[in-house]
């Protein structure tokens, strides 16, 4: 058997592609849409990818199955459990065997056995692998999909919070309890290998190491440590991070089938361009928050690569053309990330030095410090805005600031702001970057007097200002000690 792990750091996607050495098949588990790397890895081992499993209808990224399908013929795994309204309506140019609980599946002489998880959605299946070429006749490990994570599980709220279904988180959170209860009955030995890491909203907590197991899990996962199904509701529906809007738009497009991209590339345009575009465009600029501060085109909004797929969600028009302004050597990586998290009307892209060099990067983003901060809000004259989760804002603020988090600023704005309040506007998040995006978002829309609170609150903390720490939520706390289970690791 061969089984090669796959990271997206940009998504915190974790995919699989499993392998049977002796036949020369092999599966995708869970493939992101940029294929090459799975075509490539098993080129390397002289397979050929034959079939691509999903463990549910994703929400923060756009399958690769269908890709894999189109380049490979590669048949479709993909789950019969769940209502109707969540089923897969793939078209018939595909081959697909659709998987209830407890049916099997072969990548030549290794065997996937799909079992139905339901809780972070309705048609979730997770797959216990059992290597039989090599004689076993007991499961290895199991592929979780987004069921449970390294140190937590995931989140039931999703159709409800980005897909519009009232009253699902409820039924999603006790389903998920039921769905641990089964988890625990496995083997404790079981290699557990889930589809996100640490960074992912598909949950809280999770952990930042690739793997774990059964018995670890049991013991240690705080969400597997409650034995009364109210209290595990309540927690597991507490606290959990906003989720983007675009979430219900992924789960459309994958139930459906997403387009098919290919190795497409934008069309470099003439800086002149700009400004017949940006009024009705999203235009946006990877460069990194300092130089974006020094110089850029008007209107644009800042999402450098690293907070591509975390932010560009929220703050990305779906509606309308995207044009990038991006370096020669960024321009490929931001094309991949847009493209897995759904926009794929890219229309063109600028270079950045060229922008530069045409004089039209005219606009500046002011930055203030904290001790310009301190002295400023003894004066009533700004508007402090926190831009950060509801989480980092319970666990400590600075003292006069309000909440709004970044993906609900643009909406919630003007809603709060009176007429008469023509105040600067002071952004501030963790570090500095976030109010920075946010900062380009309000310019974008004409709000001029913006100003970015550099370092943020990690920088007003070390200076030593005050803070304002929220009381914890009852609901989120776990029990104090782990239930008394056998969980030794083997």
């Amino acid at each position: 058997m061969f089984l090669k792990y796959f990271y997206d750091e940009a998504l915190a996607h974790a995919s699989y592609l499993v392998g049977c050495q002796r036949t020369g098949e092999a599966f995708i588990i869970d493939p992101a849409r940029a294929i090459t790397p799975y075509l490539e890895a098993a080129a390397a081992k002289q397979m050929k990818v034959t079939g691509c499993v999903e463990t549910h209808i994703h929400a923060d990224y756009l399958s690769g199955s269908c890709e894999l399908a189109e380049q490979t013929g590669a048949a479709l795994y993909l789950s019969d459990e769940g209502p109707a309204d969540w089923k897969y309506q793939l078209g018939s140019q595909y081959s697909v065997q659709h998987l209830k609980d407890g049916d099997h599946i072969s990548v030549g002489n290794i065997q996937l056995a799909a079992m139905h998880t339901p809780g972070h959605t309705p048609e979730s299946i997770s797959l216990i692998l059992t290597d039989l070429g090599a004689g076993a006749n007991q499961p290895m490990g199991i592929f979780t999909g987004d069921f449970v994570f390294v140190g937590s599980v995931g989140r039931p709220d999703l159709l409800e919070e980005a897909a519009g279904i009232a009253g699902s988180a409820d039924q999603g959170a006790r389903d998920l309890f039921r769905s641990i209860e089964k988890f625990k009955s496995l083997p404790d030995y079981l290699q557990i290998w889930p589809s996100h890491g640490a960074g992912s909203a598909c949950g809280k907590g999770l952990g930042a190491i690739p793997s774990s197991t059964v018995g670890y899990e049991k013991r240690f996962n705080q969400a597997l440590q409650f034995t009364a199904e109210d209290d595990f509701v309540r927690f597991i529906l507490d606290d959990q991070p906003e989720a983007p809007p675009y979430f219900g738009l992924m789960k459309k497009l994958n139930k459906r089938g997403p387009q098919i991209i290919g190795d497409a590339r934008p069309q470099k345009m003439k800086p002149e361009l700009l400004d017949s575009i940006a009024a009705t465009c999203n235009v946006i600029d990877t460069a990194e928050f300092e130089q974006f501060a020094i110089q850029h085109f008007p209107g644009s909004i800042n999402l450098p690569l690293d907070f591509l797929a975390s932010q560009g969600g929220w703050v990305i028009d779906y509606q309308a053309a995207t044009y990038l302004v991006s370096s020669s050597k960024k321009i490929d990586e931001a094309v991949r990330i847009l493209h897995e998290i759904g926009v794929d009307n890219i229309a063109g892209f600028f270079d950045t030095d060229e922008v530069y060099a045409s004089g039209l990067a005219t606009e500046k983003s002011p930055q203030q410090s904290p001790e310009w901060l301190a002295s400023a809000l003894q004066t009533n004259s700004i508007r402090l805005i926190d831009v950060r989760r509801k989480s980092e804002w319970n666990s400590g603020r600075i003292p006069g600031a309000e909440h709004i988090f970044l993906g609900h600023l643009a909406d919630q704005l003007n809603q709060t702001k009176t007429q008469n309040d023509d105040r600067s506007i002071v952004l501030q998040c963790r570090t500095g970057g976030r109010s920075a995006i946010a900062g380009s978002v309000l310019k974008a829309l004409g709000i001029k007097n913006v100003i970015n609170l550099t370092g943020g609150f990690e920088r007003w903390e070390a200076a030593g200002y005050p803070t304002v720490q929220e009381s914890p939520s009852i609901s989120s706390t776990p029990p104090q000690k782990p239930v008394a289970r056998s969980c030794a690791l083997n």
